[in-house]
């Protein structure tokens, strides 16, 4: 099969050839659009899942949507250790400037409010950077307006800046979307902030919407910060596809590009992959690489399986691993091993293991393992959906742990 005409897309956020199995999701935020432009009451969005299952891809696909209806978007990517105030200033100032109402004068005058928001951040603690940021500018080209969302609190100051661009979006007749990606990562004052101007924005019927994407457990970090917060956001599950999805994120791509899969191949990628769209686009660009000829069977499947196994262990996997200090990769392969007896649905994540677990085959005290857990789970490798029980947020991560154990 020629190489240069694979169309299969393994990338970080990268939007696959086909999207399949999302119509459901981007049904329902076409609803929330026209509701919102309607007047009508709507909650923000928060999109959960595992990695690998498409979180990014869509909440890109959802910003199309609100562009398509010529709303003002602006997206973000949240950074532990790093506020919210500058990033989500950068990202409402492309939305002000995507939704260009006509009446400038309004427009300049929120944009010396955003300006001001964005430069009221606290200096770094570290000594000898004052300097570098009294010379930062936002890049906003309108004198700065002071006495609105300057006051130097983040919940403060968010809540009379989402309502003041909400509200010259309302008299363009249109709205603002504001996406956050990887939203597990904000800091507990961001997310307070967050949740008070989303409860503020609901109340007065302003139409800016908040759709975030980010682990199975930020339901957890909202709900700590405001006890209100399950209120304001419609959580959405990301899951992996059925079989009928995958073979609509391989087949149709196949075929436009005058090739094709058995029945028994889409068989056999579905339970290599599992259905997770990542690993979907990842064993799919080795398979077609290795077939000689379309249609593409199940022994092509087969052949390319260690090739793509391999890849994902050195860029998808081992990366990760190798972000673990070794205290920290002792936590991880005693959650494999204690996984390894669960049932396969169980083992990607959905229940976890219990932390008690882990600790009785490590021969240790809970309270021992607690700052190897708490660091992983900053970094992003594991989760705690329920008390005393942790997963990975990578599907498959145990059995790449046990199966590099045992090598």
């Amino acid at each position: 099969m020629d190489p240069v005409r694979n169309p299969y897309a393994p990338g970080a956020g990268q939007r696959p050839p086909e999207l399949a199995g999302r119509d459901a999701e981007l049904e329902s935020f076409d609803v929330v659009l026209e509701r919102i432009s309607r007047g009508r009451p709507e909650r923000s969005l928060v999109l959960l899942g595992l990695r690998g299952v498409g979180k990014t891809v869509l909440l890109n696909a959802l910003r199309s949507a609100a562009v398509r209806r010529r709303w003002g978007t602006g997206k973000l990517e949240a950074r532990p250790d790093t506020p919210l105030r500058r990033p989500l200033a950068a990202a409402l100032h492309q939305a002000v400037r995507e939704l260009s109402p006509a009446n400038k004068d309004d427009t300049n005058h929120v944009l010396g409010i955003l300006k001001s928001f964005a430069m009221k951040e606290p200096a770094p603690p570290a000594k000898g950077r004052t300097a570098l940021r009294d010379r930062w500018q936002p890049g906003i080209d309108v004198p700065a307006v002071t006495g609105r969302a300057d006051s130097g609190d983040i919940e403060i100051d968010l809540v009379e800046l989402f309502s003041d661009i909400a509200g010259v979006a309302a008299g363009a007749g249109r709205g603002i979307a504001v996406f956050i990606d990887e939203m597990q990562d904000l800091l507990p004052e961001d997310v307070s902030a967050l949740c008070a101007a989303c409860h503020e924005l609901g109340q007065q019927g302003l139409p800016l919407v908040v759709v975030g994407a980010g682990l199975p457990h930020i339901p957890a970090v909202l709900s700590a910060s405001k006890s209100y917060s399950e209120r304001l956001f419609k959580y959405v599950r990301i899951d992996r596809l059925d079989p009928q999805a995958a073979a609509q994120a391989l087949r149709p791509p196949a075929q436009e590009e005058g090739a094709d899969f058995t029945e028994e191949a889409l068989a056999q990628m579905y339970e290599v992959t599992a259905g997770y769209p990542y690993f979907i686009q990842a064993y799919g660009k080795v398979t077609w690489d290795v077939a000689p000829r379309t249609p593409i069977t199940v022994d092509d499947v087969k052949v390319a399986a260690p090739e793509a196994e391999a890849e994902l262990a050195v860029g998808f996997f081992g990366s990760r691993y190798e972000r673990a200090t070794p205290s920290e990769r002792e936590y991880l392969r005693a959650m494999a091993e204690v996984s390894a007896d669960l049932p396969s649905s169980l083992s990607m994540g959905d229940a976890g293991v219990a932390t008690s677990e882990i600790a009785l085959l490590l021969g240790r005290k809970p309270q021992s393992l607690s700052p190897a857990r708490d660091s992983l789970i900053k970094k992003g490798l594991i989760y705690s959906g329920e008390r005393g029980r942790i997963s990975f947020t990578v599907p498959h991560f145990g059995r790449y742990l046990r199966r590099q154990a045992a090598e």
